[in-house]
């Protein structure tokens, strides 16, 4: 991919395709900063499209701090570093890159946090902090120094959608085990829990509410179906009212935390290249599907000022780890925001402003049980794992690699081990099948070294 020269100091970031505009021309000054008419929008419309986006990805301050919890993170301090990381990541992206594109700590990235590289790892979550802030600084180069095409390119595309998928179904197993519908077992490892207890029922009626309530395009759909649940638990003794708004939490117990001491161990290498791979692959196939949806894509099919969107992304990464949350990222629920009208980083202010009040219904978070954000984390998953449509099931040296990657995401409950087994498997198939020109010199580099990894335990 490659990008467009910014415009002049005169021309304040028009929108991709639109009409050049004279100095002065329009007059507001939100008009010539985003170039609001020369993207065929208007200010009322860019603040619906805001508050649209918003209502769809809201579900995260309240997911977030529950996932993050299990890392043995204060859910006061992470949901209040939600919020800023949000609006602060999601404000440079609307004034410097100039996007419609909304930003938050993602899921499936939040879930490789707490429960592969803290709890399974045994990391502290300090230190997880450490990874996700080195991840952006490798991100942050590899925008500046022009080297993401080259990455991103030369990583199969069949191992970018079983990644996605895998991420998917590692959710999907997270929330299931969250609300007891999967249990451990002795022999089988894994079964089926007790139906009939309460918190499985409201997180699979939760879920088949939140699927249902998105799939008649009601706006927040997955923030009602998590409430919905939540209410429905309180007469049960299941959460406890503690109240709706209030001053924000202190940040304290998260704010500049980080832990770089294992920055040399051979394990944090791998867990800071697995955060930088899912954030990039995540972040480049958020920026080109929401800018394809609102045409801001120009005639080659490139997206002008990637460089600037990047480079968004990437202090997103380091600046919610510097306030204490996991990879903060580009959201594909901006799409939302576009499909009611939002073109230009107007749309993207006034989700920032959206973030920063939500800030003060931190006791609303509080309340918010484990089996009601299960309920949201399943339906995620089954949302990420749509990827696996596009492979190539024609191709055994496609598929097998990526269901190898994908479904030993869950099973190993570790997303790094299921990018590396993909890797193996999908340089091994290719080789021994007589098809090197299908396999780039960073594939066999990456597999290489996870496989020097996984040999020396």
């Amino acid at each position: 991919m490659t990008e467009t020269p910014t415009t002049s100091a005169t021309i304040r970031r028009p929108a991709p395709g639109g009409p050049t505009l004279a100095p002065g021309e329009p007059k507001g000054f939100l008009d010539r900063y985003f170039g609001l008419t020369a993207s065929g929008t208007t200010v009322r419309t860019e603040a619906i499209a805001g508050v649209t986006t918003f209502l769809t990805m809201v579900y995260i301050v309240f997911v977030n701090p529950t996932i993050l919890a299990n890392a043995g993170m204060d859910k006061g301090a992470v949901f209040v570093a939600t919020c800023l990381a949000a609006a602060v990541s999601t404000l440079v992206m609307a004034l410097y890159a100039n996007y419609p594109v909304a930003l938050a700590p993602g899921m499936g990235l939040n879930a490789f946090f707490a429960f592969t590289v803290v709890l399974s790892y045994k990391y502290s979550w300090q230190q997880a902090l450490g990874a996700v802030f080195c991840s952006g600084v490798l991100f942050f180069l590899l925008s500046i120094f022009r080297l993401r095409e080259y990455v991103i390119n030369a990583i199969p595309k069949t191992l970018k959608l079983a990644i996605s998928a895998g991420v998917g179904l590692f959710l999907g197993i997270i929330a299931l085990e969250q609300s007891k519908i999967v249990v451990a077992h002795p022999v089988t490892l894994v079964t089926l829990g007790d139906l009939r207890q309460l918190p499985a029922i409201l997180c699979l009626t939760g879920f088949v509410l939140i699927a249902a309530l998105n799939s008649r395009n009601i706006l927040g759909g997955t923030l009602i179906g998590i409430l919905i649940v939540t209410l429905v638990g309180l007469p049960f003794g299941l959460t406890t009212y503690t109240g709706i708004v209030d001053v924000p939490p202190s940040l304290a117990p998260t704010f500049l935390q980080l832990d770089f001491s294992a920055i040399f161990e051979q394990t944090f290498i791998v867990v800071v290249l697995s955060f930088l791979f899912i954030d990039v692959f995540d972040n480049a196939g958020t920026l080109i599907g929401v800018t394809h949806r609102a045409g801001l894509l120009d005639e080659k099919g490139h997206l002008p000022r990637m460089k600037q969107a990047l480079l968004a992304d990437s202090f997103a990464a380091m600046f919610g780890s510097l306030i204490g949350t996991s990879t903060t990222t580009s959201y594909i629920e901006s799409a939302a925001g576009v499909s009611a009208g939002g073109r230009t980083g107007l749309t993207a202010v006034f989700v920032a402003i959206l973030f920063l009040l939500a800030l003060f219904f931190a006791p609303l978070a509080g309340m918010i049980p484990a089996y009601a954000s299960a309920a949201a984390l399943l339906y995620v998953a089954c949302l990420m794992t749509h990827g696996l449509a596009e492979i190539s099931w024609e191709d055994v040296t496609e598929y097998a690699p990526a269901v190898v990657a994908a479904v030993t995401m869950p099973l190993t409950y570790s997303i790094a081990t299921g990018i590396g087994l993909g890797f193996i498997t999908y340089v091994a198939a290719k080789l021994l099948s007589g098809r090197f020109r299908d396999v780039s010199p960073a594939v066999i580099v990456l597999a290489l070294l996870f496989a020097g990894k996984f040999a020396m335990g």
